[in-house]
């Protein structure tokens, strides 16, 4: 059997993803500079919140995944990030790849929700291995990469941030039943509303019992004005 070690040395966002992505930097090892030709790796990635701690904020916002803090001794479990795919190229004792994780910023997900309520600090993340190692000197043979290889990364809370702001520059996203969403779409035509901004503020100012504030001038008859970064619900 080929003895591989993984450390995980960092991680960053892609800026030129098409889609929000973070690459987390493993270095691979093989004991005695064997050779390997290739590795077909699994990696499970997992939150592990109860290895960092959390301000009076932050804990209010993580009540609804983990209930209220006297509580955390046995709700703050692991959650499940990701489960991604990489094909290593062949090396000889050592490489260092990166491993893209496509992510996602709906808030229905734990994970979501998890990265959303944090303000800052580090993400304790926990990379689990799995997969299938074709090595030997001479041809190859094929081999499982044991279940027990694991690495251990603290993600800045800041990388998380910068990724989401590249791809929804100053806003977030919302998932709803499409019977909502055409209720909310009539609601805004009958109002006027130039925007869903202005369309959710003016249902929080009625349920509030206050003044909704005034739409916006249209920049043209029959046309709603919009600023240059307001992305478009898909």
């Amino acid at each position: 059997m080929t003895e591989l070690s993984f450390v995980c040395t960092g991680v960053r966002a892609e800026r030129y993803a098409a889609a929000p992505t973070l690459l987390f930097r493993l270095r691979i090892t093989a004991a005695e500079a064997a050779r390997v030709h290739a590795i077909a790796l699994r990696c499970q990635i997992r939150i592990e919140p109860a290895r960092r701690g959390y301000r009076p904020d932050e804990a209010e916002a993580l009540s609804d995944l983990f209930g209220e803090r006297s509580r955390w001794g046995s709700t703050l479990q692991p959650l499940q990030f990701a489960q991604v795919s990489l094909v290593v190229p062949g090396f000889t004792g050592e490489t260092e790849v990166e491993l893209p994780v496509p992510c996602s910023y709906d808030l229905d997900v734990a994970a979501g929700r998890y990265f959303h309520a944090l303000r800052d600090g580090e993400v304790p993340l926990l990379l689990l291995f799995s997969g299938t190692v074709f090595a030997g000197a001479g041809g190859f043979h094929v081999e499982p990469v044991p279940w027990d290889k694991e690495a251990s990364v603290r993600m800045p809370v800041a990388v998380w941030q910068e990724m989401t702001e590249a791809h929804f520059p100053g806003s977030g996203w919302l998932r709803l039943p499409r019977e909502s969403l055409d209720a909310l779409l009539a609601y805004r035509s009958r109002h006027a509303l130039p925007s869903w901004q202005a369309t959710v503020e003016a249902l929080l100012a009625t349920a509030d019992g206050t003044e909704p504030p005034a739409p916006r001038a249209l920049l043209f008859p029959g046309a709603a004005a919009r600023p240059v970064t307001e992305r478009t619900a898909p």
